[in-house]
């Protein structure tokens, strides 16, 4: 880009692939990851890694430049997350560990210490139908606008939002549900 006030070439990230994948990877890859984990996928930094380098190829013809490449990356991990629970498809069902069940385990010192249970992001979503899990990991963990989603799940934006709206009901009730609270 030429600067007017100096008559010289100044080079922004948009016309440095480099430079602009170094600002996604810095500025996306924890939302990237946090997505693909909130969304099941069984090695999520693996996944992340995938994404950035299936991005670095598409960087040169790129338009829109940090909004742009940030818009291309989730499409290209939801898409990585749709190949992932694809292959889980095809693959035999191998024998899960249940800690519950080994006479070994102990609990940990923050959980005793604390006086809480292990129940994280994915219990919770997991009581959620898969539309609600993949709206609330786009617009609230990837934080992804209603816009963003709405291409990435190939749904109108209304139904987006009115999608995220129940969601977020059925996920209250779930907690709720939970913690014993009528």
């Amino acid at each position: 880009m030429l600067n007017p006030l100096a008559d010289e070439y100044v080079q922004t990230d948009e016309d440095d692939p480099a430079l602009l994948f170094t600002d996604a990877y810095n500025q996306f890859s924890g939302p990237v990851f946090g997505y693909l984990r909130a969304r099941g996928v069984d090695d999520p930094e693996a996944v992340t890694q995938d994404v950035f380098l299936a991005l670095y190829p598409k960087l040169p013809d790129l338009e829109g430049g940090l909004q742009g490449a940030r818009t291309l990356l989730f499409s290209i991990a939801h898409a990585r997350m749709v190949d992932h629970y694809r292959k889980r498809e095809r693959t035999p069902d191998s024998a899960p560990y249940e800690a519950e069940l080994d006479a070994r385990r102990a609990p940990s010192a923050e959980d005793q210490a604390f006086g809480r249970g292990s129940l994280g992001v994915t219990e919770l979503l997991e009581d959620l139908a898969a539309d609600h899990r993949e709206v609330l990991a786009l617009r609230v963990v990837a934080d992804l606008s209603v816009e963003e989603t709405a291409a990435i799940m190939g749904k109108s934006q209304g139904a987006i939002k009115q999608l995220q709206r129940r969601a977020l009901s059925a996920l209250r009730k779930s907690a709720l549900r939970r913690n014993g609270t009528p």
